[in-house]
């Protein structure tokens, strides 16, 4: 706790995720997983509330950067105060019906699917028959050109770099020698800020940020789908469903954090990157934080709001603020907590929108490791790396851009920690005296930098997600809650009660895994999510579709394993 910091202050709560750039791989499971659970349904078929972008890159939708043209986030005006960078109450009614600031389907992409009915049904011919693509929205033939992956492993090339908004400011410098320098990977997810332009810009008040653990969520029976609150979110991370007339955003898959499991991207993440916990906060540093003059001064001015929860003035105001024992505990254990702050290698992506981002990142090191490999140098020793570090300034000014609003000097200290955890945990692997004199140039102590290893690179299921469940005296709030945000909507994740995961959870049926063109229109244009009776997919036969996110694990599905000789096919299995 900061000297002088007066006693007796408000504390709340805020889930929080840390994502290690270093781990992801970009192949995509999490964007996959989480389009299974929450937006596999018509209407949002062009909706990834996560997507993994290749950096440098356009990003989705196609360059959501350029505030000069999307006026998201918020601006600092001269006497101090902040405005939404897209404008006030006047502003946002005179174009509540022709917005001039939203993204069109091009920007994000046209959704499409395979008229595999064509190819497989095709009779014997001279020439193989072709699945034509068709677009999810027209249903007619289309040329693909866009989607929200297309950038994927293109690394800012000369023939797509100068699409890159983040370019535009070291241009000259970089002259489109990324593909020769580094690429990475970015995981997006709704940041579900502590200061959130949306829920400032919707008109209706349908977006809110729960007060128990900070998830900010859309009231789908407040909403009336002014898409003030896409223009409004600087990520671009809130979408509108064309067939509801609704808005819609990532969760923080917020059924499963009630009981305390992790998120979907997070359980499913193939390189264990994310990382979810508690921290504490004071809400009265809030404003005074994101009206920082400065914006390079951001980063630091957010890490002054959060609370140390081994503080035991800040416990006791916590407890006093209505947060359960529990909580404070699984705070004090909390990863995210650790990263930001503690060992402080962890950023918030785009500071300067000033919304206090709640999703921060660390940033990679690879970029570093592989240029020191490729001279023939010793790409462990700690003196290669810190020189390299020093050397490659094209890299730490674009990570920058990203996650200190242009001030290379805390990216700088971040990668010096990790290269100096690689080179000290290098002496330890193998077998020789650890050199104290390594972690003392970054700052940090050797336990602490053995721990910070244990968590970046060896950590298990409970250290990477300390998340407290829900309590049985919330319950009550909690319902109220969840029916002021009703997912039951028509078509909207809960489907008419089925369950808290999208139209597969429950005893409701799943969406098969691939369906052709003419599935998709008529499932499309049915007002049930069933299959059609007459489908040649699944005759009437709704036990057929499984969806394994829905499984535990436990028994035998039917449908889901070939029946055994002797089975009774007519009997499901336990």
């Amino acid at each position: 706790m900061p000297a002088g910091t007066p006693t007796g202050r408000r504390v709340m709560a805020q889930m929080a995720m840390v994502m290690n750039l270093d781990k992801c791989i970009g192949c995509h499971t999490c964007s996959v997983t989480c389009k299974q659970a929450w937006t596999n349904r018509p209407g949002v078929e062009y909706v990834w509330f996560n997507n993994v972008e290749t950096r440098p890159g356009q990003g989705y939708p196609r360059r959501y950067e350029d505030q000069e043209k999307w006026r998201g986030g918020w601006d600092l005006k001269k006497r101090g105060n902040l405005k939404l960078k897209g404008g006030g109450r006047f502003k946002k009614l005179i174009n509540i019906f022709s917005n001039p600031t939203l993204p069109s389907l091009d920007d994000y992409y046209q959704p499409w699917t395979y008229d595999y009915e064509t190819l497989t049904n095709a009779p014997l011919q001279e020439h193989t028959p072709v699945a034509r693509p068709k677009s999810l929205i027209t249903g007619k033939d289309m040329k693909i050109t866009w989607s929200a992956n297309w950038d994927d492993n293109l690394g800012g090339s000369a023939d797509h770099g100068d699409k890159d908004v983040l370019l535009a400011g070291i241009a000259e410098k970089v002259k489109f020698e990324f593909e020769q320098t580094f690429m990475f990977y970015l995981p997006r997810i709704c940041e579900h800020c502590l200061n959130p332009s949306c829920v400032a810009s919707c008109p209706s008040g349908a977006i809110y940020k729960r007060s128990e653990d900070g998830i900010v969520l859309v009231d789908q029976d407040r909403c009336r789908g002014w898409r003030m609150c896409v223009s409004g979110c600087p990520y671009k991370k809130i979408y509108f469903n064309h067939r509801t007339g609704k808005a819609e955003k990532c969760t923080f898959c917020f059924p499963r954090i009630e009981v305390g499991q992790p998120t979907v991207c997070a359980e499913t993440c193939v390189g264990r990157l994310r990382y979810i916990g508690l921290v504490l906060y004071d809400p009265d540093q809030v404003l005074e934080a994101a009206s920082t003059p400065d914006d390079t001064d951001l980063y630091e001015a957010q890490r002054q709001v959060f609370l140390d929860p081994d503080d035991p003035q800040v416990a006791a105001d916590a407890e006093r603020s209505g947060i359960p024992r529990d909580w404070i505990e699984a705070a004090r254990r909390s990863p995210v907590h650790a990263l930001i702050n503690t060992y402080k290698v962890a950023l918030p992506l785009h500071p300067e929108y000033r919304t206090l981002p709640m999703v921060w990142y660390i940033p990679p090191l690879s970029p570093v490791v592989d240029v020191v490999r490729d001279t023939g140098y010793d790409a462990e020793d700690r003196g290669n790396l810190f020189a390299a570090i020093d050397a490659l300034r094209i890299p730490v000014d674009y990570l920058a851009q990203l996650f200190t609003a242009g001030d290379p000097a805390p990216v700088d200290a971040v990668l010096r920690r990790l290269a100096a955890m690689r080179s000290y945990m290098r002496d330890i692997n193998l077998g020789r005296e650890p050199d104290a004199s390594i972690p003392a140039a970054v700052g940090m102590t050797e336990e602490e930098m053995y721990d910070m290893f244990r968590l970046l690179a060896l950590a298990k299921y409970e250290d990477r997600y300390v998340i407290p469940p829900a309590h049985a005296e919330q319950a009550h709030s909690l319902e109220e809650l969840a029916t002021e945000c009703s997912l039951d909507f028509e078509d909207g994740p809960g489907m008419g009660g089925s369950g808290p995961f999208g139209e597969a959870s429950g005893d409701a049926p799943a969406p098969i895994a691939v369906e052709n063109f003419h599935l998709q229109r008529d499932r499309q244009r049915a007002d049930a999510v069933d299959t059609p009776a007459d489908s040649p997919a699944a005759p009437g036969d709704k036990s057929t579709r499984l969806n394994l996110l829905n499984w535990d694990g436990n028994g035998r599905p039917q449908g889901l394993f070939p029946s055994s000789s002797g089975d009774d096919e007519s009997e499901p299995r336990p």
